[in-house]
């Protein structure tokens, strides 16, 4: 293994492990030799990981069903952690998501759900965590945020404001933390193939082929090119980046000349 990417002895904590992209964020941070704890609502998901996980690699994989909307049960997540398997060294803060829905119709209920989940959990872990990473002086935090953050998207008013405000957490995270070698960066994704995206493609009849025909790769992405972006983000191949946000999105539209196919003239 190259050892600007080796995890081993290292343990982290992924939420939003039971699928997408906490699913092959846990494989590919055990894979490079850290063990790992997933943590969603549903038990029968973080399980299914889990056996995916340990099946895969050597690296245990422990399944800590949590609402990370929920201070106390963030708490006992990061205590159980430190118990079991004795240290933290890596957050991934993935948890999130929205219901889509116009401006002049969205209620303040909506409004709040959405920061509550995509912003004010990732304060919960984060700063739960930090009491571990920064007493041991090391550390990598990856907060997962969404293209709507960088260039917001209609009907998402609440959630491109939360992910914008994620981003901005990273950033604050990353200055304050540095001195102590904890490292704080953020992945702005864009259209993701994930198993329930998909599916919530298919119920909306939305075409894939749409969708990621607005990124400069013409397709959508897949949770596993998420995940080697959070590998790069947690391992020594980033270890002077910090307080950055890069965007995984298959790259902008962009306006101009319609060019034709280069290959044509071969």
């Amino acid at each position: 293994m190259d050892p600007l990417f080796d995890l081993t002895d290292q343990v982290a904590v992924v939420t939003g492990g039971g699928t997408g992209i906490g699913r092959a964020t846990a494989l590919v941070l055990a894979a490079h030799g850290a063990e790992v704890v997933v943590a969603a609502r549903t038990a029968a998901d973080l399980d299914e990981t889990a056996s995916l996980v340990t099946g895969a690699s050597d690296r245990r994989c422990l399944a800590v069903p949590t609402d990370v909307k929920d201070e106390d049960q963030v708490q006992a997540l990061i205590r159980r952690t430190v118990d079991e398997l004795g240290r933290l060294d890596i957050l991934v803060n993935n948890a999130g998501g929205t219901r889509m829905g116009p401006l002049r119709d969205l209620p303040t209920k909506g409004w709040d759900a959405s920061f509550d989940l995509n912003v004010r959990a990732a304060y919960f872990c984060t700063r739960a965590a930090g009491e571990h990473l920064l007493e041991q002086r090391s550390g990598a935090i990856v907060n997962i945020s969404s293209n709507a953050g960088l260039s917001g998207v209609k009907g998402g008013a609440h959630y491109a404001s939360a992910k914008a405000a994620l981003q901005m957490f990273t950033a604050v995270t990353a200055a304050e933390w540095g001195p102590y070698g904890v490292r704080a960066n953020c992945l702005a994704v864009g259209g993701i193939a994930s198993q329930r995206a998909s599916a919530a493609w298919d119920v909306a009849g939305i075409d894939p082929d749409v969708i990621g025909s607005g990124a400069s790769l013409g397709r959508v992405g897949t949770p596993a090119e998420v995940a080697a972006a959070v590998l790069f983000f947690v391992s020594d191949a980033s270890s002077y980046i910090t307080g950055q946000t890069l965007a995984v999105n298959g790259g902008s539209a962009m306006g101009g000349m319609d060019l034709p196919d280069p290959r044509a003239d071969r």
